[in-house]
């Protein structure tokens, strides 16, 4: 029973789910705060030390280590409200309204504190029944406060006289240390592929290893793609004697925020290796780790720690969370867009939540506004959108670059800077004019620069805005990034009407026709496939052809796996197979015609047998 709730909420964006825990935890719902903005996590802290009448200690920029100190006074002020939220709801009375009724009510129906709470409510003899109440309050206990670093976000920082600090003081290594050092008893999720700098600096903080008992009081999460990842990544951890207690599987492109696409790796296939491995990957991951331990002089255990597999990526409704976690054997689930549309749950500002909302649509595109290089979720019409295209045609594109987390670009500077930042485009822009090239080749580079947006500081936008913190928050513009399940969501939810759609006791889904999660995703595939090559071709090297090949082959092996799990291994109605079939049918086909439209990538000869 340590696990009240079956789906946990993912981190959103920089701002949206950055106190999440102090509106969810109380109830047994897990969350994730992201780590990447420092100054918008004092402003939180300060906020909340003002409401909850705490005395507030600025941390500033003059303070040594002060990256660190932020982020651990925050998540220990986050801490003490959710300890003292839960112990109050704990004491409350169990009557209609109260909290920890609603603690109970939340609960799926198939959760045995949810059947031993109903069994309660049955009871007519008050000795029995008061028995049952005391028994559930010493069953309770509040979701975890997670935090998340996205382990491409390690810029250096340099101290006053322009020199650079030592690695500790790295935006990742410094954010880590802020969270080894605070009382936290949780997990850290490092999302974004691997920083072997960041992970070696785990190894200085004793919270993260195994005591006597087994028991780790700083877990680590790792958000991954595919198996493959997943074993290296485990057993980078492992050499190190420190345990990865839970693999977070989230589609590459059926998500929020950063889209790291796989090569053509469908999310069922890539969930059927785990089901398969489970056992290969804990036993490999186990004699590492206890031979890691021997070599430290730490004591070895005879059976290994528990690993959680969990996945999320567009899951929408509760017949696909149902099903992915018991086909294919999962701890959990994650529902991280839906909740944008829920003001209790998540700080999305008034204008933005209405444009989530609206029944239109096509409300997430797949953009590259993002200065990280990486295929980025975005809100077509969001304020930091439209800001951006304001500062374009009055002529002065980018962006002032307040926070700095993204920069990496050194063409014109010594120190990194941020490709979405005034100072770059105005840069490149006048180095773009130098090379007087042909008008459609110049509107493409000029674009390609002009669409970065500032998305580490308009990330943060939407809880600066709820909650008024600091002065000229008109100059703040809120960037979103929903992954594409919003456009199946349609209207503003409470915790309790979303908490019951996830667990099918209603359904919050628009009227929009929406395939399976699988065939979505199958479907934003082949999208991706057909602009990658379109942006690739005509010269193509040996090494692209390649790869365009094993995105092929992968999305074929995709299709006919989905053909059988659609007509032998899912309960559905008959309705359901006939639909996804058909839809399935209906991508083969639309795969299969850009294969035959690009003969010089994929010829007759290298094509995989057609599927029946």
């Amino acid at each position: 029973m340590n696990d009240p709730h079956s789906f946990h909420i993912p981190v959103m964006g920089i701002g949206f789910s950055i106190d999440t825990p102090i509106k969810v935890a109380k109830y047994g719902i897990s969350s994730v705060i992201s780590l990447v903005d420092d100054t918008l996590i004092e402003s939180m802290r300060k906020f909340y030390c003002k409401k909850t009448g705490e005395d507030y200690i600025p941390i500033t920029k003059n303070d040594e280590d002060y990256r660190a100190k932020r982020i651990t006074a925050y998540l220990n002020l986050v801490d003490r409200i959710v300890q003292k939220q839960f112990a109050e709801l704990k004491a409350s009375a169990f009557e209609v309204g109260s909290e920890i009724s609603k603690y109970f009510e939340l609960l799926s129906e198939r959760s045995p504190l949810k059947i031993l709470y109903n069994q309660m409510l049955a009871v007519t003899n008050e000795q029995q029944k008061q028995n049952l109440q005391d028994r559930l309050r010493k069953l309770i206990t509040p979701g975890d406060i997670n935090v998340n670093i996205m382990t491409k976000l390690d810029r250096p920082n340099y101290a006053k006289d322009g020199t650079e600090c030592p690695a500790e003081y790295s935006d990742a290594l410094a954010a880590l240390r802020g969270y080894a050092n605070s009382n936290l008893n949780s997990a850290i999720v490092f999302s974004a592929g691997i920083n072997k700098r960041l992970y070696t600096y785990v190894e200085n903080f004793k919270d993260f290893y195994a005591d006597a008992k087994g028991m780790i009081k700083k877990k680590i999460i790792l958000k991954v793609s595919d198996f493959r990842s997943s074993l290296t990544q485990g057993k980078i951890f492992a050499k190190k004697g420190l345990w990865v207690s839970e693999y977070r599987v989230e589609s590459g492109l059926n998500c929020g925020g950063h889209a790291f696409a796989t090569t053509g790796l469908l999310m069922g296939p890539i969930l059927e290796e785990f089901k398969n491995k489970r056992q290969e990957l804990i036993e490999t991951l186990h004699k590492i780790y206890n031979d890691a331990r021997k070599l430290k002089e730490r004591m070895t255990f005879l059976k290994p720690h528990a690993i959680r597999v969990t996945a999320q990526g567009g899951i929408g409704t509760t017949a696909e969370d149902n099903f992915v976690q018991s086909y294919y054997k999962l701890e959990g689930t994650g529902w991280g867009t839906p909740f944008l549309l829920v003001p209790e749950v998540t700080n999305v500002d008034p204008e933005t939540l209405s444009k989530l909302a609206s029944a239109s649509e096509n409300k997430s595109y797949l953009s590259n506004v993002s200065p990280l290089g990486v295929p980025f979720n975005n809100l077509p019409d969001s304020s930091s959108d439209l800001e951006k295209e304001r500062r374009e045609k009055s002529g002065s594109p980018g962006s002032p670059c307040f926070l700095g987390h993204l920069v990496s670009n050194t063409e014109f500077t010594e120190k990194p800077i941020c490709t979405a930042s005034r100072q770059y485009q105005r840069l490149k822009l006048k180095e773009l004019e130098s090379l007087h090239l042909d008008p459609e080749e110049h509107r493409a580079r000029y674009r390609a620069i002009v669409e970065k947006a500032c998305i580490c500081h308009d990330l943060g936008a939407g809880v600066t805005l709820n909650y008024h913190l600091g002065e000229n928050t008109d100059k703040f513009f809120t960037a979103v990034c929903p992954g594409p399940n919003i456009n199946y969501f349609s209207q503003v939810a409470t915790l309790q009407d979303m908490v019951d759609h996830i667990y099918g006791r209603k359904n919050l889904l628009n009227s929009h026709y929406r395939p399976h999660m699988f065939m979505n995703e199958l479907k934003m595939y082949i999208d991706y496939l057909k602009d990658d090559l379109k942006k690739n071709l005509p010269s193509l090297n040996d090494k692209q052809i390649e790869y365009f090949r094993e995105f092929k082959g992968n999305l074929l092996e995709g299709i006919a796996y989905y053909r059988e799990l659609f007509d032998s291994k899912m309960s559905e109605t008959q309705e359901f197979r006939q639909n996804a079939l058909r839809d399935l049918q209906e991508l083969k086909d639309r795969l299969e015609n850009l294969i035959a439209n690009n003969p010089l990538v994929f010829p007759r000869t290298a094509l995989s047998p057609i599927i029946a």
